[in-house]
């Protein structure tokens, strides 16, 4: 399966504000969206930024899947790392993808689309968990992680080779739809590409009265948006600080961003369940 997107390539100034608020008659707030915290890491100092301060301390980055739902479909952003994966890297699992959605009531057989930000081991991860779900990710993204690139054990550090395997596979057997720059994924949920951390790193935007960024890792921390830093795992420098000038374009048009790995996603939003702190609803549904 492969789509075109009607703009490819990477965004040019002021377009986010055409992001803010819904374009079409459906609810405010037609998606729910829930962050699921699987696993965390605590940083050596200066290991979470470019430019270290040899002052700074550690730094803490969790892991998160997202899900978007409104009762037709079911979007998982990012399917998180395998176990064995995780443990390898000397991540602490704090509960199975799967597992966590099964938590909220999700079966995995009920995801219709797996929103693939990136194929780095801990979002790629898992794929073979979702029978019925259709792969959305980037023509860059998937042409990075199998090409020449990858002939430098530096670039394909964060990768995982099962999961680029695994991600191959799925478009032999028809699950993978490819798309070219920015995109509608479905109503209310507007994918742009950003590249920079990786090749096809691709963001979510989820409208509503105050519209929703999945930003994944075009922002890792939340910090990074006021002092300038950027996580110094990148594909492409010029893009990566580029992509803070996206954000910071749809901050300006209104909208809310979910950085990547903050832990402050599940002290910021209300719990799905008051007894666990890993599940929190960043917008319930309408």
């Amino acid at each position: 399966m492969t789509t075109t997107s009607k703009t490819p390539g990477f965004p040019a100034p002021g377009r986010a504000q055409s992001l803010k608020g819904p374009a079409a008659p459906w609810p405010a707030n037609p998606w729910e969206v829930i962050a699921l915290r699987y696993a965390t890491k605590d940083l050596p100092p200066g290991h979470a930024v470019l430019d270290p301060d040899p002052h700074e301390g550690e730094a803490r980055l969790d892991y998160y899947i997202w899900l978007c739902r409104n009762g037709d479909r079911t979007v998982l952003v990012d399917t998180g790392f395998a176990p064995e994966e995780g443990a390898a890297r000397q991540r602490i699992l704090l509960t199975h993808p799967v597992e966590a959605l099964k938590r909220i009531g999700v079966e995995p057989e009920d995801v219709t689309d797996v929103f693939i930000t990136h194929l780095h081991y801990d979002h790629a991860g898992n794929l073979r968990h979702f029978p019925n779900a259709t792969i959305h990710l980037q023509d860059a993204e998937m042409a990075y992680a199998t090409g020449r690139c990858m002939c430098h054990a530096r670039m394909r550090k964060p990768f995982a080779v099962e999961d680029v395997k695994t991600a191959v596979e799925m478009v032999y057997r028809d699950r993978v739809c490819f798309h070219e720059g920015d995109y509608t994924l479905l109503p209310g949920l507007t994918a742009r590409l950003v590249g920079g951390h990786s090749k096809g790193l691709q963001i979510l935007v989820v409208d509503g009265e105050t519209p929703l960024v999945i930003a994944s890792d075009a922002l890792h921390l939340r910090r990074y948006l006021t002092d300038g830093q950027i996580f110094p795992v990148f594909a492409d420098y010029f893009r990566t600080v580029e992509g803070y000038r996206v954000l910071h374009e749809l901050i300006e048009a209104g909208c809310e961003i979910l950085p990547g790995h903050d832990p402050d996603v599940v002290t910021l939003y209300p719990r799905v369940d008051p007894d666990w702190e890993d599940a929190v609803f960043i917008r319930k549904g309408a």
